[in-house]
């Protein structure tokens, strides 16, 4: 049972890019006096009949229904694919409709988080379609205000609907001060909102 000061950080990542923004989202929960538990997703396979691990070899665990109504708010981060979160991701909440018909997450806050490949590789795109299954859940959206300085000065990551970060197509591009600052950021507003909503 995770304890009413959790805050879930739910990512996919792929080559690492999202892992680590996951990690500074993390970073910014503690900051604001929470307690941040990453989890990750198992990846869709295109042979239907294949399995992932239990528990995956390396990284976070794996995240299950209970974790996501145990929490006090959740952040959600995939890398783009054409615009949407990618498949595993979308398979995980493809399954959560069990907590969707006792109303486990309604009033809960989200946050968002991606990378992409490119700088105009659907960045804002990614963010406002995983924002659908979550408002289905009758979950409460935490963006990234202007008051943020970083979000105007960025020239790469950092929108008003969440953090992001421009990874380059290999995955060789590191976090820049602006998008870390802007994940750091994120995480410390989602916890503060959540602390506020908590029953």
């Amino acid at each position: 049972m995770i304890p009413d000061n959790e805050i879930l950080v739910l990512y996919y990542s792929q080559h690492g890019s999202t892992r680590q923004m996951a990690q500074l989202i993390a970073r910014g929960v503690e900051q604001a006096g929470l307690t941040a538990r990453l989890r990750t997703v198992p990846p869709v396979s295109a042979t239907c009949e294949a399995t992932a691990p239990a528990i995956p070899n390396s990284g976070a665990p794996y995240a299950s229904h209970a974790d996501l109504e145990a929490c006090i708010g959740i952040a959600v981060g995939s890398p783009t694919r054409f615009g949407n979160m990618a498949a595993a991701m979308k398979h995980f909440w493809d399954g959560t409709s069990p907590l969707w018909m006792k109303h486990a997450l309604a009033g809960k806050p989200a946050a968002l988080f991606t990378s992409t490949g490119t700088l105009h590789g659907g960045q804002e795109a990614t963010l406002l379609t995983m924002m659908v299954p979550l408002l289905h859940h009758g979950m409460v959206i935490v963006g990234l205000p202007y008051s943020e300085p970083e979000l105007t000065h960025t020239q790469s990551g950092g929108t008003p609907y969440g953090a992001s970060h421009h990874a380059g197509v290999a995955g060789e591009l590191p976090i820049t001060e602006h998008e870390r600052k802007l994940c750091i950021a994120l995480g410390k507003r989602l916890a503060l909102t959540a602390r506020r909503l908590a029953p």
